[in-house]
């Protein structure tokens, strides 16, 4: 396949991210896949980042990582060198949000966004102005904006080797993601102490205020135990030994890798049916869509029957990153044949 594409990731982590870093992580396993479907891929991304295809970085480090990067110098530089090189590429795939959309009038070359979610409905009018040139591809129906066009609708994939299927999960319940309000860390624990049983948490805190009120006071090593942000050498043991994961958020969210992740160790979900959750979890064969607290305690008393393996197989058959990688590849193929 000829294609010669420029990937164009976020900054704020390495690609593929070390610990937290979703966007990344998406973008490093589309590019691996892409790579070894043939396509010339050229990844745009920190100096530290890791890749089978070529990388191009004027950013040395992450971010969020180091705190000698100044955002949004690097964010500048980094978008730039992508368009200044736009003659390169047949196609450009946007995963940085809507500033490099600001860029795409000045240049011949077709750009496909993927939306991984709206910060804010304020940014849409951004998204707005280049609809009628640019190519938009939504991560889930439920995020969908009726104010713009899309290409298509890719849900994220991951790669299922490096999350190991697990019979013999139950040992405790657990809170998987960042530790913020609107992820329902303390509706975690309060299932979690209603139920009977140890609530892990895992996660990168994302408000400190909020961990500190909510989340720090219950945390004894014995009912509740916060194990930090762990790494991908971590992730499918914690996954995988858990009875089920609560996803009790309050926002809509545009996608859950962590609930696909979960689900490839074979470990059923119970989630607030927000934004994309139905589109992720099958009610009742790999998890529990529950409409309030009452119900998610419910659900825990009656996870033990679902059918692990159940949960593996519609990861293989939904969620993998070569499935998202050849969705994408035909969306590559309409915009260069339009």
């Amino acid at each position: 396949m000829s294609i010669r594409l420029a990937i164009l990731s976020p900054i704020s982590w390495r690609t593929p991210p070390r610990h937290y870093g979703p966007w990344e992580s998406v973008v490093s396993l589309l590019t691996e896949q892409l790579v070894r479907m043939g396509l010339k891929v050229t990844l745009f991304a920190t100096g530290d980042s890791q890749t089978s295809g070529q990388l191009v970085a004027v950013c040395p480090r992450p971010y969020s990582e180091d705190s000698s990067v100044n955002p949004k110098v690097a964010e500048c530089l980094h978008i730039s060198e992508v368009f200044e090189r736009s003659a390169d590429f047949d196609l450009i795939h946007n995963h940085f949000d809507f500033l490099p959309l600001t860029y795409s009038g000045l240049i011949e070359t077709p750009m496909l966004t993927t939306i991984h979610g709206f910060s804010s409905p304020s940014i849409i009018p951004v998204y707005k102005k280049y609809n009628d040139r640019n190519h938009y591809v939504a991560i889930s129906e439920a995020d969908k904006s009726p104010e713009l066009d899309y290409l298509a609708t890719i849900h994220h994939g991951i790669d299922i080797t490096q999350f190991p299927f697990s019979e013999g999960g139950g040992k405790y319940l657990l809170f998987f993601g960042r530790i913020h309000p609107e992820k329902g860390v303390y509706e975690a624990i309060q299932v979690a102490q209603r139920v009977g049983m140890k609530l892990m948490i895992a996660g990168i805190i994302q408000d400190q205020a909020y961990f500190e009120k909510l989340v720090e006071p219950y945390i004894d090593g014995t009912t509740v135990e916060y194990l930090g942000a762990i790494g991908p050498d971590r992730r499918p043991e914690v996954l995988g030994q858990a009875l089920a994961l609560l996803h009790l958020i309050s926002f809509d969210e545009p996608f859950g890798l962590s609930l696909v992740e979960s689900m490839a160790c074979g470990t059923p979900v119970i989630a607030f049916g927000r934004g994309s959750m139905p589109e992720i979890i099958r009610h009742g064969e790999t998890g529990y869509i529950v409409e309030d607290m009452k119900q998610a305690v419910e659900a825990v008393a009656a996870v033990r029957s679902i059918d692990r393996s159940a949960c593996r197989d519609d990861v293989e058959q939904r969620f993998s990153d070569a499935r998202m990688a050849q969705d994408y590849v035909r969306a590559y193929q309409e915009i260069l044949e339009l």
